[in-house]
């Protein structure tokens, strides 16, 4: 196709359903081996510039990089200029200097998009507080890979409406998938995204923000949550505690949903919270699947920033 080459991914609401669906058909035919696109002319340097802490997206935006033939740099704010306060307007313009494309985790939305303005190479989000895209490409896969397709199925987030809620809210709504997030008062998603989501789903499919979390279960394919307190909010957890316990994704509240229903969880995961052990480690649960379509979702985007594809 073509059309995601150079291109930045800050939202998923900057794709098309077709570009989605195709990111999601080229990584379920690079996990088979179907598909093994890779760099021949030069060897491209993806960076990787986190200012949060990182297992999953770490590991599998660099081994995707390595099997594509590519070289990752791996940049540490602590030891670089950016720890000592480098406006991001310079680092940008001279990381573009010497990158190929860069990967950001970071907290403001803002601080990416900034990011985007000053660098002509593709920057890609990597995690932020209002959003994490390349997490539901991975869900996605992990959906389609289990029921054959996305459309129509109603995928059901229960727990805090974070960053997490945002995206896939976004991305159930750009592949016809109705979406239900059960969150309690005070913690439901950001009104914009909601408005956003219901935009992009039009008259396709439904987008729901309910605090009934029994309702929102109630008959669907897909049950994800994810921790009560997200990275930066370590000190409410205690607060956030008993308000979210009703919420906890487990044996009771999995009998509402489809009995083919599958449970995702981007992780780490605190088992006896948002997710009893039983269900996590259960015949329902697709979760590690899930974490390892991380590194075939990247892979595919990856060829596709890069024009493998």
């Amino acid at each position: 196709m073509g059309t995601l080459k150079g291109r930045d991914l800050l939202s998923l609401a900057d794709l098309s359903r077709t570009e989605v669906q195709q990111i999601l058909d080229w990584a379920i035919a690079m996990k088979a081996g179907d598909l093994n696109p890779r760099f021949t002319d030069r060897i491209p340097t993806l960076g990787l510039l986190f200012y949060k802490a990182s297992t999953r997206t770490r590991v599998s935006f660099s081994t995707a990089m390595y099997q594509l033939g590519g070289q990752v740099l791996d940049l540490n704010i602590s030891v670089t200029q950016i720890g000592r306060g480098e406006p991001v307007e310079d680092t940008a313009r001279v990381l573009d200097r010497y990158l190929d494309a860069l990967a950001i985790r970071t907290f403001d939305q803002s601080e990416i998009e900034t990011y985007a303005r000053y660098a002509k190479m593709p920057i890609v989000n990597a995690l932020t507080d209002l959003e994490h895209p390349c997490q539901v490409l991975a869900d996605l896969q992990t959906v389609q890979e289990t029921f054959g397709q996305c459309e129509g199925l109603t995928f059901t987030y229960v727990g805090d409406g974070n960053n997490m809620a945002h995206s896939i809210l976004m991305g159930c709504a750009l592949m016809g998938m109705n979406v239900r997030i059960a969150a309690p008062i005070g913690y439901q998603p950001d009104e914009t995204i909601v408005a956003k989501a219901k935009t992009i789903a039009g008259n396709n499919s439904e987008v729901i923000v309910t605090a009934d979390y029994k309702a929102a279960v109630e008959g669907a394919q897909i049950v994800y949550t994810d921790v009560w307190a997200s990275m930066g909010q370590e000190g409410e957890a205690d607060e956030r505690s008993p308000i979210f316990m009703p919420y906890q994704v487990n044996e009771n509240l999995m009998s509402l949903a489809d009995k083919e229903a599958i449970v995702l969880h981007c992780l780490p995961a605190h088992r006896g919270e948002e997710i009893s052990a039983g269900v996590m480690e259960g015949n329902q649960s697709r979760i590690w699947d899930q974490a390892e379509n991380r590194m075939h979702a990247q892979k595919a985007l990856l060829a596709g920033l890069f024009g493998l594809v």
